[in-house]
């Protein structure tokens, strides 16, 4: 690190769990976020401004008026921007160290693969169960953690599926895949802004954790929060032996 990075990511440094050895780490990370919405917004700018060297950020709608309330990425003057241009811009701004690779375009297929692979770690930031089953899969098939994430009325939760940990589930084994679940939208359900930042930043934190390697991940445990209340709470979640996903890892 130069002057000028010892100087930036100081506070960071002076954190005995950290230090120069655990900020480096962070430089030479990559890291895929899968969404620039609610949780992806905050989670973004803020490993942006820890001091990952390479984000991607992958989403393929547009900024819309709507998103506003709660996407603290984007900006007014960014309506009908794809998100993941409107975002780079944003994230040069707070940190122009950090890399930022914009995807604009619905991550699936072999696309999905490649950029899973390439990443030391995973963010789920999505709205959809079909993107979060088909980021599980990949993540289980390349080895990365996944950091997943959600957020909808005054509920969010929280958790992290290791494959690299034999006792970790995967997120299949929580939400099985072709099981009849609600799917709902924040277009539809309504969603209260800071609970995405919430839940957003906490899955920054768990990556960031997870990059310098030190604390204790959520893998194993699903946390749910109560926004009108206030409240968490914990959930351990087992790993599935007979999952169709990780089962055979």
């Amino acid at each position: 690190m130069n002057d000028e990075q010892l100087l930036r990511y100081s506070r960071h440094i002076l954190l005995p769990q950290i230090g120069v050895e655990g900020q480096q780490r962070l430089l030479e990370a990559r890291v895929l976020v899968v969404g620039a919405g609610g949780l992806g917004s905050p989670a973004a700018l803020y490993l942006a401004a820890a001091g990952i060297g390479t984000l991607v950020l992958a989403d393929g709608d547009t900024v819309d008026l709507t998103n506003l309330q709660r996407q603290i990425l984007h900006r007014s003057q960014g309506i009908g921007r794809p998100k993941a241009e409107s975002g780079r811009d944003a994230l040069a701004e707070i940190n122009p160290e950090c890399r930022v690779i914009p995807l604009a375009q619905r991550l699936q297929g072999a696309l999905l693969e490649t950029e899973v692979a390439a990443a030391d770690l995973v963010l789920d930031c999505c709205d959809n169960f079909a993107t979060r089953h088909a980021v599980n899969r990949a993540c289980v098939k390349f080895g990365k953690p996944l950091v997943s994430g959600a957020a909808i009325r005054f509920e969010g939760q929280i958790s992290v599926f290791d494959p690299r940990d034999p006792a970790s589930p995967c997120y299949h084994c929580l939400f099985p895949e072709g099981e009849d679940v609600e799917e709902v939208r924040c277009a539809v359900m309504g969603v209260f802004a800071p609970l995405t930042g919430i839940v957003g930043s906490m899955q920054a934190a768990e990556a960031l954790k997870l990059v310098i390697g030190c604390g204790r991940s959520l893998a194993g445990h699903l946390l749910l929060l109560d926004g009108l209340a206030m409240e968490w709470r914990s959930i351990a979640i087992p790993r599935d032996p007979g999952c169709a996903v990780c089962g055979g890892h």
